[in-house]
């Protein structure tokens, strides 16, 4: 007979690889220390390899090769796990109701949640939305690990088979300086701007390789080195004359430019633009909730 791991014994695991000590883990968990300590000894003896180093007590715990792909795995399975249990809940037609974790991108977040919570509110009022800002690649890691139900990502981005739906368009603006803008002959041509005076985001935001791309800028001499961390620094830096950048639509229709001393012109490439989706994990049971909820937020957008 088959011996299976059970989800406690991964519960236990996966918390532990978070804190590093038996204590914490086991206080997180609600269990007692030795509780936590028989579960994870129970599920070395069944896969057959240590998990972690057996060092002194206070140091904090490391995880061997096996026991990070075990937490790896481990991961995956109770985020499944979860989607079967949300199931009974949309046996019963609570689509609309309990929690929704939600994971958005910082170029997306501070344009679109406010709305999106005002409008499920006054739609909805028994479902709760949790949300979380931060970058592609952590959302798609907490979807993944079961910590986030839906993430609202800019598209095309590797998703790494998760379900994916397009909800809207979001065109890219270029901004100059009022002043500058009166040297620059419209419409505009890359070939016209000086070398390193187009300024964009640090790498982690899938803004820049979507503007980059969908504005057809191939010349990375006209790309200056400095990477902001947000949009309002882009735009405090070409707003003091130093160059120029992209903005999506949705960040000046909410304000970003106002009393700013600046120009908004169409970039090159025709009709430049990023698509705003949402993606799920394929095993979820929540898919009618995603659905409904991509019409809110397409109204929105």
């Amino acid at each position: 007979m088959n011996k299976w791991p059970s989800l406690k014994q991964l519960h236990y695991l996966v918390t532990l690889h978070e804190t590093r000590h038996f204590s914490d883990a086991a206080e997180r968990c609600f269990v007692s220390q030795s509780t936590l300590s028989k579960g994870i000894q129970n599920l070395e003896e069944l896969i057959g390899c240590p998990l972690y180093e057996k060092k002194d007590k206070k140091s904090p715990l490391v995880f061997t090769h096996s026991g990070e792909m075990v937490v790896q795995q481990g991961r995956e399975l109770l985020a499944k796990g979860q989607d079967l249990v949300e199931l009974g809940a949309l046996c019963q037609g609570q689509v609309m109701q309990g929690q929704l974790k939600i994971g958005c991108i910082p170029t997306i977040a501070p344009f679109l949640l406010c709305d999106l919570v005002q409008e499920v509110n006054a739609r909805y009022p028994s479902l709760t939305l949790l949300l979380r800002e931060d970058t592609t690649s952590n959302l798609l890691t907490a979807l993944r690990h079961g910590d986030l139900d839906v993430l609202i990502l800019a598209l095309p981005v590797e998703i790494d088979g998760m379900q994916s739906k397009v909800v809207g368009q979001d065109p890219f603006r270029m901004v100059i300086s009022r002043n500058q803008a009166d040297g620059i002959p419209v419409p505009i041509k890359y070939d016209d701007l000086p070398n390193e005076s187009v300024f964009l985001l640090e790498k982690e935001h899938c803004l820049t390789e979507h503007a980059v791309s969908a504005c057809k800028l191939t010349d990375k001499e006209k790309i200056n080195p400095f990477s902001a961390t947000s949009l309002h620094t882009l735009v405090q830096m070409v707003a003091n004359g130093l160059g120029t950048t992209f903005i999506p639509q949705m960040a000046i229709e909410h304000g970003l430019l106002e009393n700013q001393n600046l120009v908004v012109i169409d970039p090159p490439g025709q009709q430049a633009h990023r698509d705003i989706g949402l993606v799920w994990r394929p095993s979820s049971s929540r898919t009618e909730t995603f659905e409904q909820l991509a019409e809110v937020v397409s109204e929105l957008l």
